[in-house]
């Protein structure tokens, strides 16, 4: 198989993990968002940043050690294994007797019992680590598709059905755990991976030297993106963070989801061509211009159709997150072209300048975070969009210096996309401001109108990423 053909079946495979296993999530998440309250929602979210921190622990970078590694051994696969889990099993620990101090804390004592069950989420997911990076080195996203969409649908039921019983708050921590748990399950099961009783220091030595930058990176990042929802929590409520939740939820599922589809497969295709710096380039220049053309489309659509799709879906007591989500969009919408610029710097190996990067980044944003704590919810959020531009050109500028890539020109190769998604966004969301119709069929009409405008735009402006991906989709389908 050639290259082209392993990125086609690895994005394809990839497109379809994430949207069918996330889909089913989201779709949960709706059912349980019209059964819940959102200070439910709240006070998971205030554990979120705990929960995140220790899962960037139990990795340290080795997942992106192994995937650059050109030729790994069961040494190597096995020794990180062992980390995984006897970490996964410490931070446990630690989370278990630091419970009590982080419910008096947000002032909360449910969160207590909350996290000490919540937290044994880290050790069933350590569990199958290892297995899902091999599949993923190996660009197998038709196995990880497999495991995760039938453990999203057996979680999903779990929590719905306790959640109509009235559990409340603990519908959303079976959620959590029934899901890595069925993960790790399928993943012993199908991946046909399992470890042999070795650990060796020094495969462990070689992995870190590349690895342990990125888990310093990895904590920075997971610590700013997570942060929002400990200062919302601590000081406004439960019942904000609960809507900043949601909102959050919803624009993550496109550029999250993008951000993995492209990011795991891009990883592995990209380092496996590392040496060659004209075929990389030519590489990473189509995968930004497709990724974003996508996370454009999607990212402002969706600013435009909040409104009638948060209360369609999931009901007028939501009504407030509607400006959270259309905010958040606009942050979200360049989260994928930074997550890109940073793979390359892995995939050159300059871990130490990924982390330099991102305490620049990170400091940078510390005035704005304490603005939006004086200021409310939305500064906070503005704060966010001004951020993510500042880290962009930092990103760009140095991932592009390696293989002749600037900022201006990936710039110029993207803006079209956004010229495009804009306009479109604009028509969905005047539209869905003149019409008189029930919510249901506003969302339904803007939906149209907008797909069919991104077409009609995209053919009459000849848009070289549209027809790249059209390209990809036509000959898949055999037309």
């Amino acid at each position: 198989m050639t290259l082209k053909q392993k990125t086609v079946s690895g994005v394809i495979w990839s497109i379809i993990d994430s949207f069918a296993s996330n889909g089913i999530q989201f779709i949960v998440g709706i059912i349980l968002a019209r059964i819940l309250s959102p200070r439910e929602f709240g006070l998971i979210g205030m554990l979120t940043i705990f929960i995140a921190l220790s899962q960037s622990f139990i990795d340290s970078g080795f997942t992106n050690a192994l995937i650059r590694k050109k030729n790994c051994t069961q040494t190597d696969y096995s020794t990180v294994f062992y980390f995984n889990f006897v970490v996964g099993i410490i931070f446990y620990f630690i989370l278990f007797f630091f419970a009590g101090s982080i419910s008096v804390f947000f002032n909360e004592p449910q969160l207590e019992l909350l996290l000490q069950v919540l937290g044994l989420g880290l050790i069933l997911n350590a569990l199958g680590i290892i297995q899902r990076t091999i599949l993923t080195k190996n660009i197998n996203f038709k196995l990880q598709t497999r495991v995760s969409v039938v453990a999203s649908t057996l979680s999903g039921i779990i929590a719905i059905s306790m959640a109509y019983n009235g559990l409340g708050v603990w519908s959303l921590v079976a959620l959590t755990l029934s899901r890595f748990g069925f993960t790790s399950i399928f993943l012993w099961m199908w991946a046909k991976w399992k470890p042999n009783l070795i650990f060796s220091i020094e495969s462990f030595k070689d992995l870190f030297s590349f690895g342990n930058k990125l888990l310093i990176s990895g904590l920075i990042d997971t610590a700013y993106r997570n942060i929002y929802y400990l200062i919302i929590g601590k000081y406004f409520s439960a019942v904000e963070l609960g809507y900043y939740t949601r909102a959050d939820q919803f624009q993550a599922l496109p550029s999250k989801q993008l951000t993995g589809i492209f990011g795991r497969v891009s990883y592995p295709i990209l380092s496996s061509i590392q040496d060659d710096v004209k075929k990389l380039r030519t590489a990473y220049k189509q995968i930004i211009k497709s990724t974003m053309f996508i996370t454009f489309v999607l990212m402002l659509g969706m600013s435009a159709i909040a409104k009638s799709m948060i209360v369609t879906l999931i009901g007028e007591q939501w009504l407030p997150s509607v400006i959270y989500l259309q905010m958040l969009c606009f942050v979200g919408m360049f989260y994928p072209l930074h997550a890109l610029n940073l793979n390359m710097l892995q995939v050159q190996g300059r871990s130490d300048l990924f982390l330099r990067l991102e305490i620049i980044k990170k400091v940078l944003s510390i005035p704005i975070i304490i603005i939006g704590i004086l200021y409310g919810i939305k500064i906070l959020i503005l704060g966010m969009m001004i951020n993510t531009i500042i880290a962009y050109f930092i990103n760009s500028f140095w991932s592009g210096k390696f293989i002749g890539y600037s900022s201006f020109e990936q710039i110029k190769d993207i803006f079209p996309s956004f010229i495009l998604a804009f306009t479109m966004a604009l028509i969905v969301y005047i539209i869905g401001n003149v019409i008189d119709l029930p919510n249901i069929l506003i969302l339904v009409t803007q939906i149209t109108v907008g797909a069919v405008s991104t077409i009609i735009l995209a053919e009459i402006f000849k848009l070289n990423s549209y027809f790249t991906l059209k390209e990809i989709i036509l000959n898949k389908l055999g037309i």
